[in-house]
Parts: C-alpha cells; structure tokens; sequence
C-alpha cells in the first residue's frame, strides 16, 4: 500500500500526461481506512449501501413546562442530583430514537463526518459489526456527534430536556414508562443483579423495548447505550440554569450522560434522574446520542 502510495506522488511530479494513471492508483481514505480494519478482523460498512436503507430520524414534538428537576435521594453511591429545583422548559422536538448506524453513515458517505477510529474495543462498535444498521451508533467522540447534529439540523439536548423527555413532559416518573418495576420487555439492560433473569451483554436495535416508552413515544430513554448532553457535568445542580439552558464549562470537560445503558445491573441506575459523565474527546462503545431541534 505504501508502494503504491509513493509511486502515485512520483508520478504527480510528472505532470498532467500522466492524469489518468494517477486516477487508477490513487489510494483514498475509505479504501486505507477498510484495508487497516480488514488487517484488524473488522467489518467495515458500506456507507452508500447503509444510506440507501436509512429510515431518517423522526421527531416526536415535547411540549413546555415547568418541572422539579433532579432527585433529594438518588440511586445508590450517587449524591448528584441536588438541589432539586423547578426548570421551565420551552416546547422542542425531539428524535423518536438515538442515531443509529445507518443514519450516521448518510453522513459519512456524503463527506460531513468520519468513522469512528479504530481501537482496541472496535469490535464491540456497533459501525465494525455487520447487520446493525437499526442499532445504535456508538464509540463517538463530542466532535463527531455534533458533526452529525449539524448534519441534521439539530443539537444535543441540554440535560434539563432530556430529563424533562425521559419523565413525559415533566411528571413525577421513575423511569420513563412510569413507576412500574424494572423488566426486560421495558429496557435493554444487563440486570437484575449479576446479569439473572435474561439480561443482555450488548446493545438491541432501537426500539426493541416499546413498553419502555414515554408517553409521547420516545425509545430507549433507559438502557441500550448512554445519551450524551450539551451540559458540563458538576457534582451538584448548585447554580444551575432554570432556564432549560445547559451548564457552561471548558470546551474539553467532562459532559453529562443520561439514561445508562446496556450494561446497567441494578434498576436504580436506569432512573429518570440518574446521571453520569464521559470525557467528550473519547468514545465508548456504551455511549451514544440522541438529538433535539
């Protein structure tokens, strides 16, 4: 490959007469790219052929409001969700699913945003995994999420919507179908406890779990993968806007995730309250995104 690479350059040199030559040993990106995941044992995705079939990205309208953000007691090992404080949210819209693969490859194959790079956990990447085109689109950092955003002309969510989304429009909910127990029916998640009672090792289609919805129709508001926000994540809600506006910080801080994912063992982490944090210049193969306009 770097043969070939170098002769083309030489050829360059050249001059013009030698055009059509340097068209036929060219050596793009995409090709360099699928050969290093061949020598790695991974799939690489068709972009144009996942495009062809990409369902687009519906919207599901979120009315305004006012709600009591957060929890005075959260789950257990966590003390990040005070103070509790009343939010007022604007009416947004939001998108039925995360990004899936096949979405993020219309993207990349019309040149707006790249793959994700390879690394050691690639095979776990839903992109490196072949018929998971309805799956997930995982192992992104920040940049490329907003890549995609842009794309489709939206955003991230602040994580004041995202919660006020997972609770039905800010009603005093647990989880995002209600207060009813934790089940498999309702979310893609690896509990009960050590994994009893048919728990799952990896992520699902979006969707699978449509008794785990809000009540205007949102999938996977719990489990499958973690959802990233536009927020800086803090330890406490300690002056934090009511405005439904995101918490400001250092453009390569630590963002708030919502939701948790597949890998969840216990109930209490897939609350409406819930929340973590991932470093935005790194991907991971339990975190995605879902977008808002």
């Amino acid at each position: 490959m770097k043969k070939i690479m170098m002769m083309a350059v030489m050829l360059g040199l050249a001059g013009g007469a030698y055009a059509a030559d340097l068209k036929e040993l060219a050596v793009s990106a995409k090709t360099l790219k699928a050969a290093a995941a061949q020598e790695n044992g991974l799939f690489n995705p068709d972009f144009a052929a996942y495009t062809a079939g990409a369902k687009p990205i519906e919207w599901v309208s979120i009315p305004g409001g006012k709600y009591m953000m957060g929890a005075e007691v959260s789950a257990p090992g966590s003390n990040n969700t005070k103070p509790v404080r009343e939010v007022a949210i604007n009416t947004f819209k939001m998108a039925k699913t995360v990004v899936t693969v096949e979405q993020y490859a219309k993207c990349v194959n019309e040149g707006k945003c790249t793959e994700p790079a390879l690394t050691y956990y690639s095979f776990n990447c839903n992109w490196h995994t072949p018929g998971r085109q309805d799956y997930p689109m995982n192992c992104l950092n920040g940049a490329q999420m907003n890549d995609f955003a842009r794309f489709a002309g939206a955003r991230l969510p602040t994580e004041a919507e995202w919660e006020y989304a997972a609770r039905s429009g800010g009603k005093n909910k647990k989880y995002p179908w209600g207060n009813e127990p934790v089940t498999h029916d309702r979310v893609v998640f690896y509990g009960p406890e050590n994994g009893i009672g048919g728990g799952t090792n990896g992520t699902m289609p979006v969707c699978s779990k449509s008794a785990g919805n809000t009540e205007q129709g949102l999938c996977d508001m719990a489990g499958n993968v973690w959802q990233v926000t536009q927020d800086i994540y803090k330890e406490s809600y300690a002056g934090a806007p009511v405005d439904g506006s995101a918490v400001k910080g250092a453009a390569d801080g630590d963002n708030v995730i919502r939701g948790n994912s597949f890998y969840s063992s216990d109930d209490e982490y897939l609350r409406t309250d819930f929340r973590s944090y991932i470093y935005m210049r790194q991907g991971s193969y339990y975190v995605g995104f879902r977008l808002v306009k």
